[in-house]
């Protein structure tokens, strides 16, 4: 309803008149402004501050009939009125915690998941907590400490999603594989896992195929190409690979494909005494560690794209130069915590990030693990080069350059 002009001047026995003969109709104000506007007007032209009890009540009743409110916002009315003169729309005061993130943090959050391209939370955490502690880069010192659930909330806001952020979730490759004997290494490094990563195939024929070799404790990590897995190209390949290690080799474990299980390759292990145990079957478990980083590592970093064998040589020189020091030196790892629960069953509890070469430190006197001519000040040397983001964003330009020339041979 239009609220009457000159209706807030009425008499007390005429609003009580009123009040009877409106008891069974409801009345609305247009706007909350008018609402307002009308009540000031009302309860200045009845002087209600001197008025008696009886008065105030016969007021408060008028005014609540005329305009629609309840009890309790005819209360709040009334009481802005006698303290203040006035009845006027208060703003807002929702309450606003303090940020702690800048948008500039966003961006910074952003940066690194584009070079690491956004690896899981703890890893990044423990990224962004290197870049500030070890690298000592001050523009991660907030970042540093943010917790695993508050990461996520920044990468689920807007001003991370105008980033212009795009993933592709990494498809894994499906591998048949039956086991033998699975490897005891009991907390020593030098037991690596092994598989063959195979690229496609392309109009020439196969591509070329992907050594990744993973130590179980530490995950130090050697991935090598080859043009083909025959006995005459992998076995070079297989020596080198070994040697990258900077650790001794204790044992070597593959599944029961012939490119591992050939007395060609039983040779070469046999004279550098390094233990062959193969596949068993059923249990899947036994060389997951190295399947899982088929796909994190040479999937995520090389695709499924063919290529074609002649660019082994060219992949060779971006593993060594570029990805082998990435993985080993700058990016964390999921370290597994063995439990046994009251029922005899053994739980595995990932709640330590760390990389290979802060895993390797970690062990009880590293240095009498390492191959002659390895120190660990040197290793040391190596991964404080760069930091973490710097090397990530090394090897996307290394990566790019190399995805280049290949494109240029073909």
């Amino acid at each position: 309803m239009i609220m009457v002009i000159g209706s807030e001047r009425l008499s007390l026995v005429e609003m009580e008149a009123f009040l009877d003969a409106s008891a069974s109709v409801g009345f609305a104000g247009e706007s909350r402004s008018a609402i307002y506007g009308w009540a000031e007007s009302l309860l200045c032209h009845q002087e209600y501050g001197s008025r008696s009890r009886r008065a105030k009540g016969v007021i408060r009743g008028y005014l609540e009939r005329m305009t629609g409110l309840s009890r309790a916002q005819g209360t709040r009315l009334i009481g802005c009125y006698t303290r203040t003169g006035r009845v006027v729309v208060q703003p807002a005061q929702r309450r606003r915690f303090p940020r702690r993130y800048t948008v500039e943090d966003v961006a910074l959050l952003a940066r690194v998941d584009r070079a690491h391209e956004r690896l899981s939370g703890p890893a990044t955490q423990h990224i962004l907590k290197r870049e500030f502690e070890v690298y000592g880069n001050a523009e991660y010192q907030r970042l540093a400490a943010i917790s695993n659930g508050h990461l996520y909330n920044l990468r689920h806001s807007a001003a991370y999603r105008r980033q212009g952020l795009h993933f592709e979730k990494t498809r894994p490759a499906s591998v048949s594989i039956g086991e033998r004997r699975k490897p005891a290494p009991n907390g020593l490094p030098g037991y690596l896992r092994i598989d063959t990563v195979h690229q496609g195939d392309g109009p020439e024929g196969k591509g070329l195929y992907h050594i990744n070799a993973v130590d179980e404790v530490t995950q130090w990590e050697i991935v090598l190409a080859a043009p083909r897995i025959s006995e005459a190209y992998l076995l070079p390949v297989l020596e080198q690979l070994l040697r990258l290690f900077p650790f001794r080799i204790l044992g070597f474990h593959s599944d029961n494909g012939s490119e591992y299980i050939n007395q060609v390759v039983a040779a070469l292990l046999k004279k550098l005494l390094i233990e062959q145990t193969k596949s068993r079957a059923r249990q899947s478990g036994d060389n997951g560690l190295v399947e899982t980083k088929n796909a994190a590592i040479v999937r995520k970093n090389i695709g499924f794209g063919y290529i074609a064998p002649t660019g082994a040589e060219r992949v060779n020189q971006f593993y060594t130069a570029f990805l082998n020091p990435y993985v080993n030196f700058h990016r964390p790892s999921a370290q597994p915590e063995v439990h046994i629960d009251a029922r005899g069953r053994r739980r595995r509890l990932y709640k330590q990030w760390l990389t290979p070469l802060e895993k390797l430190l970690s062990l009880d006197q590293p240095e009498r693990y390492l191959r002659p001519g390895r120190t660990l000040a040197a290793l040391k040397r190596a991964a404080g080069a760069l930091s973490d983001t710097e090397a990530a964003l090394r090897l996307q330009r290394a990566r790019d350059a190399m995805f280049a020339s290949l494109e240029l041979a073909a």
